[in-house]
């Protein structure tokens, strides 16, 4: 008590000191100023922690759509996509995979629907440009053997990253690729993919997918077909990944019906939290820690924003507009796009929002089940949250794990060790297929 007062707060409290006999008062050390010099402290202390558990930890992002400037724009990895000057900009270089702490990248070979039925005169169909865009991943390590070694088994992984290097793998986005043949199949592995996404935005010939299921001018399947289900068994048998994202709900339950191994969804986030069809329902998440699978969280704010995913949804339909508008120019049709969602644009999003799916996830489907699948240069160039702009940002998912008091072993299970266990565990799956096929 002082006067009959109660001692105010730490922030404003009073040290008596004696002097000369006499009793004096000073600010309190620990006052306004001093309590946020302390928060910085303790924020600095916990980054550095972040960092340095980031830096040791597996990191594995299983979707990175830069192919796409590689083979389209003439990009190279040894460039710098964040150079003002640059004609090409990016999310994704080496420098920047380095500073985000990267280990495996699975790059993206994304073979867009208008590649189904294309001549060779026009460049070529889908299995052709899957072809290409392979060519262009393995150019890449070509060029950059102090940086970039290529991968085929979650044991290769470990190996190379111990060696201080970036490991390399491939999964195919768009089922359609193989040209409805499992021989197709079969090379696209011997090459290296070790995933396929079963469907891209388009239904193709034995799968649905969610880009087209409302559209009455698309002849759907209800899920698989049965040449669907002979996809996912050879997946299965060679030891390829099955990859759900991008998939129609009933083709994902038809996915887990059938499969014998575990399966992905390379980037794909939760519908509780947006509601997207390109997201998966609880049920859903429930059904993949039943599998054993992992979800590798989409960082694309239109599929992690509540905000942005309507109109996510709604800027589809004006894509197909345009393109079909300016049907020789799609960077034409690309940039009417951009403005369209530039001047639609709610506002930035935060990265605690990107850190809800996670948490979401890890909650409903188990924390052995969630992944990072970051979509990077696959979706508008500035779609992505507040502090996740680019690869080099990877840390600061850490570090925000660490402030919701996520243990360090969770947070390596969600960087890079559930997606390694599920490889692992196909790898498995197939050598257990394939020797019982062996002896009959």
């Amino acid at each position: 008590m002082l006067n009959g007062l109660l001692m105010p707060s730490a922030a404003l409290c009073m040290v008596a000191v004696f002097s000369a006999g006499s009793l004096a008062f000073v600010s309190d050390p620990i006052g306004k100023k001093s309590v946020a010099q302390a928060s910085k402290t303790d924020a600095a202390a916990l980054r550095a922690r972040a960092n340095k558990l980031h830096h040791n930890s597996i990191v594995v992002d299983t979707h990175n759509d830069i192919t796409s400037p590689l083979i389209d724009d003439g990009f190279d990895l040894g460039m710098s996509g964040d150079d003002p000057a640059a004609k090409v900009k990016t999310h994704t270089d080496l420098r920047r995979m380095k500073a985000g702490g990267l280990g495996a990248e699975f790059f993206a070979v994304y073979v867009g629907k208008e590649f189904v039925n294309k001549k060779p005169s026009e460049g070529g169909g889908a299995a052709r440009r899957a072809l290409d865009v392979i060519d262009a991943v393995n150019e890449q390590i070509r060029r950059h053997p102090e940086s970039l070694e290529k991968a085929s088994t979650a044991a290769d992984i470990r190996r190379i990253i111990k060696s201080g290097k970036i490991a390399a793998l491939m999964g195919i986005e768009g089922g359609h690729a193989i040209e409805d043949s499992l021989r197709t199949l079969r090379v696209f592995y011997q090459l290296g993919v070790r995933y396929m996404t079963l469907t891209h935005t388009n239904t193709n010939d034995w799968a649905d997918s969610e880009g087209d299921i409302n559209s009455p001018n698309v002849q759907h399947h209800n899920g698989l077909t049965d040449f669907g289900r002979e996809v996912v068994h050879e997946m299965n048998r060679i030891g390829m990944m099955v990859d759900i994202s991008h998939v129609a709900d009933k083709t994902f339950y038809d996915v887990i019906a059938t499969t014998h191994s575990p399966v992905i969804a390379s980037h794909s986030s939760s519908r509780a939290i947006a509601n997207h069809s390109r997201n998966m329902t609880d049920d859903m998440l429930r059904a993949m820690g039943k599998n054993g699978g992992v979800v590798m969280v989409n960082f694309y704010d239109g599929f992690l924003d509540p905000r942005k995913a309507e109109m996510t949804l709604r800027s589809r339909t004006l894509e197909d507009e345009l393109k079909a508008k300016y049907p020789g120019d799609p960077k034409r049709a690309q940039s009417d796009l951009d403005a369209w969602r530039k001047a639609n644009d709610p506002g930035k999003t935060p990265i605690s929002v990107l850190i809800d799916h996670i948490d979401h996830i890890a909650k409903v489907a188990g924390i052995d089940h969630v992944g990072l699948g970051s979509d990077f240069d696959g979706v508008p160039f500035t779609g992505l949250p507040e502090g996740m702009e680019d690869i080099s940002k990877l840390p600061n998912i850490t570090y925000e794990l660490m402030k919701r008091g996520y243990p360090d072993a969770d947070i390596k299970k969600i960087l890079g060790e559930n997606l390694l266990r599920v490889m692992s565990e196909v790898e498995r799956a197939a050598s257990q297929m394939q020797s019982a096929s062996a002896q009959k």
